[in-house]
């Protein structure tokens, strides 16, 4: 009987010290890691209005119609070389060169009309030219814009005077914008007389 309780004893203190080591031996084991997820901000009120909002319209801009080309200085070369043919005027008499008018059905570029002009007489012996300064003086006295052509012979005569020029030459471009012709007209500032027309055709 003694040596049984002896055997339980035993057995019990056993028991207990294996339950006291799997105690530590839980306590030594590290817990599992713990896996933090981000999380994802709030999306704005605004952000989702972008995303849904449609892309703007872009207006699109009409192209500018295309001017037609021409050879300006070959079309007005032989009209001015008889221009300065002209019998009764003084060699060194100032002449005012009025911008061209355009008078036809569209749009072309008479500005460069007006530089072939001034090209052609700048280095004639006949007229001295009004500079492009003293005309743009002159327009500005009188309100004009510079490159405002007076577009008619009273007013060219009046800018002629008030520039002390003798002579004017006033030109015009007419008819259809696809084949115009030029008129240039050589007017005595004193008197308003034409002292000499020409017409041509503009070429391309």
């Amino acid at each position: 009987m003694k040596r049984y309780w002896l055997i339980v004893s035993g057995l019990i203190t056993l028991t207990l010290i294996g339950c006291s080591w799997q105690q530590d031996t839980d306590q030594n084991v590290p817990p599992p890691p713990v896996t933090i997820k981000p999380l994802k901000p709030p999306i704005s009120e605004s952000e989702t209005d972008t995303e849904t909002a449609p892309p703007p319209e872009v207006e699109k801009v009409p192209p500018l119609p295309k001017m037609r080309v021409f050879n300006w200085a070959a079309s007005i070369e032989p009209l001015v070389d008889n221009m300065l043919n002209v019998n009764n005027v003084v060699a060194g008499s100032v002449l005012l060169l009025d911008s061209v008018k355009n008078s036809t059905n569209g749009q072309l570029q008479s500005a460069k009309a007006t530089e072939a002009l001034y090209q052609k007489l700048v280095s004639n012996k006949k007229f001295v030219l009004i500079s492009a300064n003293q005309l743009a003086a002159a327009k500005k006295k009188l309100g004009l814009s510079e490159n405002d052509s007076l577009g008619s012979r009273t007013k060219a005569i009046g800018l002629a005077r008030s520039v002390g020029a003798q002579y004017v030459l006033y030109s015009d471009i007419k008819g259809n914008v696809k084949a115009p012709t030029i008129d240039i007209q050589l007017m005595l500032v004193e008197t308003g007389e034409i002292l000499w027309s020409g017409e041509g055709v503009i070429g391309h």
